[in-house]
């Protein structure tokens, strides 16, 4: 900064103001200073700066799955209220594991951003208390919050589940699978819970559902979901499937496919979040539709609202979703329509 105010011909003060009051200079002694700063290839310190204000110009988001492109889009939203906050974004994927979040959570700390996004594991790391003692401020997304004193923004995935399942009820199908799992991710739990109430008012027997647990919540999971759905014996076969989310929709229509199964005449699937590639499925994919860049907005909205603490009150706004009827689990049903 001192070889720009000698460049220029001007303070050191009057340089820190082009910088961070421009209005406060004048508009030629302004376009001095930026000259100076164009030749001399001057790049401010941000780190220094930081410390002085005590916190940085940056938010942590961290995600369970950087690969899904549910979180791709969830972090688009929150990019969109923090730029329009002069903010950056400091993305970091946990990949599911509690000791790879706390280090996220640390690193973060350590840079002292303005407040941390997090989609937390199965458990609600002591680093999320940590942080918050230090006042800097936690909003969970896409989980609900153990208590009334933090943010968070959720979705009713206990109605989804209801929602998914319902459907497939409705196109006559009686046995059911719930590929995912019934335990671990609190949001996996409620969408079995909806599923399993939907399925048992609608047959009256808890026999009718069947769980199917994959490695992995991912495409290769699905594939190997179906596998083990297809080895079961024809009477005891489910007819349709719940899934956890749309990449293990994904994988078991590939699989299926592989099969030369008919989807859905032979075997209908309703996947979860609605990411853009369910649509684009080779068999367009049914899916529980989640407002993802909006879960993402508003959980960026109520951070900076309660960094500014300025009569911050936390909420934990909860959305409903929808059902996106699409061809995998619809054919059977309109082709009935079409022969009637």
């Amino acid at each position: 900064m001192r070889d720009v105010a000698v460049h220029a011909g001007v303070s050191v003060g009057t340089v820190s103001n082009v910088l961070n009051r421009p209005d406060s200079v004048s508009p030629a002694t302004r376009e001095r200073v930026l000259n100076a700063i164009t030749t001399l290839g001057f790049v401010r310190n941000e780190s220094a700066r930081q410390l002085r204000a005590g916190h940085s110009r940056t938010i942590g988001l961290v995600v369970l799955d950087i690969a899904n492109p549910f979180f791709t889009d969830v972090a688009r939203g929150v990019e969109e209220v923090a730029n329009a906050q002069g903010l950056s974004v400091v993305l970091c994927n946990s990949d599911g594991r509690p000791a790879k979040e706390a280090a996220h959570l640390d690193a973060l700390t350590e840079q002292r951003v303005r407040g941390v996004v997090l989609t937390p594991t199965a458990d609600i790391s002591p680093q999320v208390q940590a942080l918050r003692q230090r006042g800097v401020p936690v909003v969970l997304l896409d989980r609900r919050a153990p208590g009334a004193d933090q943010c968070a923004v959720a979705v009713d995935d206990v109605l989804g589940g209801r929602l998914a399942a319902g459907h497939l009820l409705d196109q006559g199908h009686r046995r059911i699978a719930f590929i995912g799992g019934t335990t671990g991710l609190p949001q996996l739990q409620e969408r079995y819970q909806g599923v399993a109430a939907a399925v048992r008012e609608g047959t009256g027997s808890d026999e009718a559902l069947a769980v199917v647990t994959p490695d992995t919540l991912t495409v290769a999971g699905g594939r190997e979901a179906a596998a083990r759905i297809l080895r079961l014996p024809a009477g005891q076969r489910p007819t349709a499937a719940v899934c956890a989310n749309d990449l293990l929709a994904m994988g078991v229509l590939q699989e299926m496919v592989r099969q030369q199964v008919r989807v859905p005449d032979d075997f209908a699937i309703v996947g979860y979040d609605d990411i853009d590639y369910a649509a684009a499925a080779a068999v367009p994919l049914t899916s529980v539709r989640k407002p993802r860049e909006e879960l993402g907005r508003r959980a960026a909205e109520l951070l900076l609202d309660e960094a500014a603490a300025e009569g911050h009150q936390h909420q934990q706004p909860v959305f409903e979703p929808v059902l996106v009827a699409r061809e995998s689990s619809t054919a059977r049903h309109l082709s009935r329509s079409v022969a009637s």
